[in-house]
C-alpha cells in the first residue's frame, strides 16, 4: 500500500528501552461494550485493552461512534436522555457499571478533557484548578496551594499564570484553557485521562502544546485519545483503534496499524479514500 507521505513522517521512533504495550500493565478494558440512544445502537460489542502509561488513539470518520466509546469510558453516556450501556469497563479488574459503583468517583478515577476548552467562566485560574478538589471533599486538611501549583505545572501551564492565578480562568487563550481544563482535571489526581479531539479548536502553535504535554504526561498515566487528525494519531500515540459506523475494525500499535494495516478498509480510511 501507498501509505500518505505526511502521515509517515509523523511515525515517531519509538525509543528502544520503552515497554510494549504487551509487556505494560493493563489499566483498564472493555469487553463487548455496546451503546444505544433509545432504540439506536451506536457501538457494537467493541473489546479493547488499555495498557498502562501508554497513549491509546481512536480514529474514524465522524459519526463512527469514537465520543459515545469514551465517553462510556468514565459513564459520561449515561447522563444522556434514553443512552444506555452493555457490556464491561473494567478499571484495575473493577466494572465501572457494577451496581453500587457511584459514577461521580469513576469520573474522578477516570478524568476527561473535551473537545472545546470549558474554563468555568466565574472562577479564576486558582479557582478552575480547584473545584473539583472542593466538590468532591478532596481539599480537606491538605494544601490547596500546593496542588493548585503542581497541576498547573503537570499542565505546562504555572510559568504563563503564575503572577495572575486570581484572574478569571476566561482571560486565557485557547490553547491555555485548554491546559487550564488540563490541570483541573489532573488536581483530582486520575488514574486515566480521556481526551476528546482536545485539538480540534485550537491553533498550530497551541496544538504542538498539548501534543507535547501528551509525552510528558503518559509518563503517569494511561491516556486515550479521539482524534479527527490521523497525523496526530501518529505523532503521539502507541496504539490505535479505527472504528467505523460502530464496530472496531481494527486496533493494534499505530506504527503498524499506519503502515501495513490488516483490514482494506483501514487502509481506505488512512489513505484518503472516503472519510
Amino acid at each position: 500500500m501507498h501509505l500518505l507521505p505526511d502521515l509517515k513522517k509523523a511515525l515517531p521512533a519509538r525509543a528502544s528501552l520503552a515497554p510494549t504495550p504487551e509487556e505494560a500493565p493493563e489499566a483498564m478494558r472493555t469487553e463487548a461494550l455496546s451503546a444505544w440512544f433509545g432504540p439506536h445502537q451506536v457501538l457494537h460489542e467493541i473489546s479493547l485493552r488499555f495498557p498502562a502509561r501508554q497513549v491509546t488513539a481512536l480514529i474514524g470518520p465522524s459519526g463512527c461512534g469514537k465520543t459515545t466509546y469514551i465517553r462510556c469510558l468514565n459513564r459520561m453516556h449515561e447522563v444522556v436522555p434514553s443512552a444506555r450501556v452493555g457490556g464491561k469497563v473494567l478499571l484495575g479488574g473493577e466494572d465501572i457499571y457494577a451496581p453500587k459503583v457511584d459514577p461521580v468517583l469513576v469520573r474522578r478515577r477516570i478524568g476527561m478533557v473535551f473537545q472545546k476548552p470549558n474554563p468555568f467562566p466565574a472562577m479564576s485560574i486558582y479557582g478552575n484548578v480547584a473545584a473539583g478538589l472542593r466538590l468532591t471533599g478532596l481539599a480537606k486538611g491538605r494544601s490547596l496551594d500546593e496542588i493548585v501549583e503542581r497541576s498547573l505545572r503537570q499542565a505546562a501551564l504555572w510559568d504563563e499564570v503564575k503572577d495572575r492565578l486570581h484572574q478569571p480562568g476566561t482571560d486565557l487563550s485557547g490553547g491555555q484553557q485548554q491546559r487550564l481544563c488540563i490541570a483541573r482535571t489532573l488536581a483530582v489526581e486520575p488514574e486515566v485521562l480521556l481526551f476528546d479531539e482536545p485539538c480540534s479548536a485550537l491553533d498550530p502553535v497551541a496544538t504542538e502544546k498539548i501534543e507535547q504535554l501528551l509525552f510528558e504526561l503518559k509518563k503517569r498515566y494511561t491516556i486515550v485519545i479521539v482524534t479527527h487528525n490521523m497525523q496526530q494519531a501518529a505523532r503521539v500515540s502507541d496504539l490505535t483503534g479505527f472504528l467505523l459506523m460502530g464496530d472496531l475494525v481494527e486496533f493494534g500499535r499505530t506504527e503498524s496499524l499506519f503502515t501495513t494495516p490488516k483490514d482494506p478498509r483501514t487502509e481506505a480510511y488512512i489513505t484518503g479514500r472516503f472519510g
